[in-house]
């Protein structure tokens, strides 16, 4: 596998998008929805990716390898005046593509897209037992400011959800 290209979505992007999504859906359950909660279609997806690019602070960078979607990172920043330095994350890698940096790619790509956009915090959750996620996140500089203990329940147990973040340098004043 080649290595992926990443860049920043857009309402083009949202067939190829809501396929990869669909297919996190079906392939893990350490993303929120189970396979049949999804009830986007191809048309809310082209507006939410239209309405995020008219929005300042929140955006979705996809990684395509060979013309495929394989990971996308999505950080929605805040939407009044007090909270618009901190997005929460949302991301999402196929298992064909993991372990290849994508994960990783992405992240940097939300760094780097961050401070121009008046973003100082990074924050997302992950379920405890997502070991991997875990260690990804810790690698690339989030750390564990909580636990909702027993909040989800995948596979038919009670799991826990950590909160982590990541402070990047310079907050906006």
């Amino acid at each position: 596998m080649e290595g992926p290209r990443l860049r920043v979505a857009g309402p083009d992007d949202a067939a190829g998008l809501l396929a990869l999504k669909q297919a996190l859906d079906r392939e893990t359950s350490f993303m929120l929805l189970e396979p049949d909660e999804r009830r986007e279609d191809r048309q809310h997806v082209a507006a939410d990716l239209g309405a995020v690019a008219d929005t300042a602070n929140s955006v979705v960078i996809v990684a395509e390898t060979a013309g495929r979607l394989v990971g996308y990172a999505e950080a929605r920043g805040g939407r009044v005046r007090r909270n618009r330095m901190t997005a929460h994350v949302v991301i999402g890698v196929l298992a064909a593509a993991s372990g290849r940096g994508v994960g990783s790619g992405l992240l940097r790509e939300l760094e780097l897209w961050a401070p121009a956009h008046g973003i100082h915090r990074l924050e997302l959750t992950v379920m405890a037992h997502n070991r991997r996620a875990l260690e990804l996140y810790q690698r690339m500089g989030y750390t564990v400011e909580g636990r909702r203990r027993e909040c989800l329940i995948v596979d038919g147990r009670p799991v826990d959800e950590l909160y982590m973040a990541r402070l990047l340098p310079d907050p906006p004043r």
